[in-house]
C-alpha cells in the first residue's frame, strides 16, 4: 500500500470523525468460556479460538497459550501495524522490520508464594528491527509516531481505569 491508497482509505474515516467526534469511540470486546475440569479459558476470536491455560512456571505444560505472551503478542501486533502505517505515511521505505515485545513477571505473586512479589508485568521492553535506507533521523520520528499512535503501546503507557462486576448465574 503507498501513501495514496492509505489516505483513500483514512480520509473518509478521519472526516467522519471530526464531524461526529462520537463515532471515533470503538467499543473491544473479548469473551471467554471456562467449563469442564481443565484450567483453561476457551476465547472465542472473530479470527480463530484460542484456549488459554496455566504457563509452565505456574504448574502449565505449555500447550496452551499464556495470557502475558498474548499480551506482547498485542503490543507486537499492534506496534507493527501502526509502525508500517506511520512509514507509509511518511514515505519511508521499509525493506523489513521487526518488532519484539518482552515482558517479565514473577510467579510468585501469581502463585501466592510471596505476598511482597508483584502480580503482573513488571517491565515491558519493546524493540523495533528497521532495515531501511532513510536517515536515521526520520527512523527516530517514524518510532516517536509509531509510539505514539500505537493503542497497546499507550494502553501500557497509561493504564485506563478498570472496572470488574460479577453476575451469578440462575
Amino acid at each position: 500500500m503507498d501513501i495514496k491508497e492509505l489516505r483513500a482509505l483514512q480520509a473518509p474515516l478521519k472526516e467522519r470523525y471530526k464531524q461526529n467526534p462520537e463515532s471515533a469511540v470503538i467499543s473491544a470486546r473479548a469473551e471467554g468460556l471456562i467449563e469442564g475440569e481443565d484450567v483453561v479459558c476457551q476465547i472465542h476470536s472473530h479470527i480463530r479460538d484460542i484456549e488459554a491455560g496455566l504457563h509452565p512456571a505456574t504448574g502449565g505444560d505449555g500447550s496452551k497459550a499464556c495470557s502475558a505472551d498474548m499480551l506482547m503478542d498485542a503490543l507486537v501486533a499492534c506496534a507493527g501495524v501502526t509502525l508500517k502505517a506511520v512509514a507509509t505515511a511518511m514515505r519511508i521505505p521499509l525493506n523489513r522490520a521487526k518488532v519484539i515485545a518482552e515482558g517479565k513477571w514473577d510467579a510468585r505473586g501469581t502463585l501466592g508464594v510471596d505476598r511482597t512479589a508483584p502480580v503482573g508485568l513488571m517491565e515491558v521492553k519493546l524493540t523495533f528491527e528497521i532495515d531501511s535506507s532513510a536517515e536515521s533521523e526520520k527512523i527516530e520520528k517514524l518510532i516517536q509516531l509509531t509510539e505514539r499512535y500505537c493503542v497497546i503501546f499507550q494502553t501500557l503507557a497509561h493504564p485506563p481505569k478498570i472496572v470488574s462486576q460479577y453476575k451469578v448465574l440462575p
